[in-house]
């Protein structure tokens, strides 16, 4: 069986508010939905902390709990934990096999973490991922220049702009705020 994949998650902040948005779509290969309600979008941290994760069912899984581990060694610090897991994802034999992409966030950050060892703070404060993720990023970045539409109506619209381009995204779309 091929590998189970296919989501795209953005977000945005703006105003100081940052929202993380992300499809229910879990596809097999290129022609196969499995599922269109999965939630790759979640809380962590006493609800302080969103993420969403794109890639590999199992890798995201696996890399979304080292990261609340993180998340609760060293004290909810959103940068800390997220250097801390690059450098374990990156230097452990296991774990840099694993294909998965995670956007985290709190009240004063938000960060791309990869298996690469990258933890990316977007300039603009617009990011996305996964198989949708260009799409989604394009239409983020359009609608905070061009309308007065707050985070999460900016990070809900972009998903479902990507969602009537890309197929291995849908409409069915969980979003939290910080």
């Amino acid at each position: 069986m091929e590998a189970i994949k296919g989501t795209t998650i953005v977000a945005v902040r703006k105003d100081g508010r940052t929202a993380i948005a992300g499809d229910g779509q879990v596809t097999s290969g290129q022609s196969v939905i499995l599922k269109n309600n999965a939630v790759k979008v979640r809380r962590l941290y006493n609800d302080k902390v969103v993420i969403g994760f794109a890639g590999s069912v199992a890798d995201a899984f696996t890399l979304s709990d080292r990261f609340e581990e993180m998340l609760q060694k060293y004290s909810g610090n959103l940068m800390r934990s997220s250097v801390e897991l690059a450098k374990l994802w990156r230097g452990d034999k296991l774990l840099r096999k694993l294909e998965a992409m995670m956007i985290v966030t709190d009240a004063d950050n938000l960060l791309i973490i990869s298996g690469m060892g990258d933890v990316i703070d977007p300039e603009d404060g617009v990011c996305a991922i996964g198989s949708g993720g260009s799409y989604a990023l394009a239409a983020a970045r359009a609608l905070v220049k061009n309308t007065d539409m707050d985070a999460k109506e900016i990070a809900l619209k972009a998903l479902e702009i990507a969602g009537d381009i890309c197929v291995f995204t849908n409409k069915n779309i969980t979003v939290e705020e910080v």
